[in-house]
């Protein structure tokens, strides 16, 4: 079985107070700041000034660590591996059944190590915290394990080995599609009934509470947990995990859109709103093919749309339909999904550059406050990371978690020719080593100069597993 380790350091060593000689805060750049961290390693004032306390000075740009909303750690290991043809019209479908055939090769042991270097990868990366979408439960013939949470465990080990902020969403994940049809045998580990989902949301509320790691509840999709179970789960949720979200899979795909349809008579998108009351609790992940009505209609609720621009074009899903959802002020967070990358800045190329060949057009993603495309998708992402991950992050401010990144002073060079505002411009666009220096989550030192003290370890143990496994895919 495995066990996290102690987590009681990554609660400790947490620093008074820290001066950024440059720093995106929520007005935007500002130089010389000192900035004071209570106890609880959240930010307690920022103020300019010239160091008066003689704090710890951080010479190269800051910018407020991201949330990354949406991982699916095991498939980290089979990044690269299925970029061969294997069906004449290759599409996220294909893609799956070779998923399948690669998670019922991993051991808890392998989730872990495979987990604890994709963690370390996201640090370094720009992301402070994962939100992590787990659906592996059972062993890979298909049975629970003696303790129904072990797999989840593994998780738990890995974010506390790196020191990266979790959100835990235990996915439940019953049927193959739409009205209740029998799992097939691919989704063997995925599968389980309600009452054991309950089980498994109450034996994990001990553990993360006690990491200091976010619990919430995931139902898969429309396709894999029956209309009649959301109810249920939002009990579930309510009961033992009050104060996380709720994450679903909904309309990424345009066979799911004309399935749903089929079933119901509505739309994934318009179908859920039918059955649930959308609120900021909820995360409605790649919502890809959305009308301009449903994508209005999400921005309302509050709910967050998480996208995943990487994985969406690696698996071909389309495009966002973001004109019609920011019209109406809709929050989005970005995830890395099949994790064929693990860097924040790339998803967010990829999300501006997505919208650009839809519109025709140039510096789309930006705001009245933040003109500069740079800024104003590092303050998206922050907002909308913070939101879906039910954590207080993603900003430099008074009450937010001391979750901050350092970047590389490699491009320091180029950086000082360049306006502050253009800082993020240049390393969203124009930089293609994004290689970070220090790391700082909830006020303490994760990573140092861009390495991590058990950097050897982590990196040793996920090539061992690797080496298990060993696919020919």
């Amino acid at each position: 079985m495995i066990h996290p380790f102690n987590n009681e350091d990554l609660r400790t060593n947490v620093i008074t107070g820290i001066y950024f000689k440059t720093v995106f805060t929520p007005q935007g750049w500002e130089y010389d700041v000192s900035a004071d961290i209570a106890a609880d390693g959240t930010f307690s004032s920022l103020t300019q000034d010239n160091n008066p306390h003689d704090y710890p000075v951080v010479h190269f740009p800051v910018v407020p660590g991201i949330e990354n909303i949406h991982s699916h750690a095991f498939q980290h290991a089979m990044a690269g591996l299925t970029e061969v043809q294997k069906n004449p019209v290759d599409n996220f479908w294909s893609w799956r059944e070779m998923m399948y055939y690669f998670v019922n090769r991993i051991s808890p042991e392998d989730m872990a190590a495979i987990a604890s270097k994709l963690y370390l990868d996201f640090l370094k990366g720009g992301y402070t915290g994962v939100v992590e979408f787990h659906y592996v439960h059972n062993d890979p013939a298909g049975r629970r394990y003696d303790a129904p949470e072990e797999l989840s465990l593994a998780i738990l080990e890995a974010a506390n080995a790196t020191g990266i902020q979790l959100t835990h969403l235990p996915v439940y994940y019953a049927y193959s599609d739409f009205g209740g049809r029998p799992p097939n045998d691919g989704q063997r580990r995925f599968i389980t009934s309600i009452d054991d989902y309950a089980h498994l949301v109450e034996a994990l509320a001990g553990p993360c509470d006690k990491a200091g790691h976010v619990l919430g509840v995931a139902p898969h999709s429309l396709r894999a947990a029956a209309e009649d179970d959301l109810a249920r789960l939002l009990d579930i949720r309510d009961q033992f995990a009050p104060l996380g979200p709720i994450h679903i899979h909904v309309a990424e795909q345009t066979k799911e859109v004309e399935d749903s349809i089929a079933f119901s008579g509505r739309r994934p998108v318009e179908r859920l709103a039918d059955l649930v009351n959308l609120d900021p609790r909820w995360c409605l992940v790649h919502a890809t093919h959305m009308t301009d009505d449903e994508a209005a209609m999400v921005a309302r609720s509050g709910a967050t749309v998480g996208l995943c621009p990487l994985t969406e074009a690696n698996l071909g899903d389309g495009f966002f339909n973001a004109p019609a959802y920011f019209d109406h002020g809709g929050h989005v967070g970005i995830g890395s999904d099949s994790n064929v990358s693990t860097n924040v800045w790339a998803e967010l190329q990829m999300l501006e550059y997505s919208q650009r060949l839809v519109r025709r057009q140039r510096n789309v993603l930006v705001s009245e406050k933040f003109p500069n495309v740079g800024n104003a998708l590092h303050t998206l992402a922050g907002i909308g990371g913070a939101r879906a991950a039910a954590r207080k992050s993603g900003q430099i401010a008074p009450g937010y978690l001391a979750n901050f990144v350092e970047l590389s002073k490699e491009t320091s060079a180029e950086m000082d020719r360049l306006p502050r505002n253009a800082i993020l411009d240049h390393w969203v666009f124009a930089t293609e080593r994004r290689t970070v220096g220090d790391v700082y989550i909830a006020g303490r030192k994760v990573l140092d100069c861009g390495h991590h003290r058990d950097e050897e370890r982590i990196v040793a143990n996920f090539h061992a597993a690797i080496g298990r496994l060993s696919l020919d895919l």
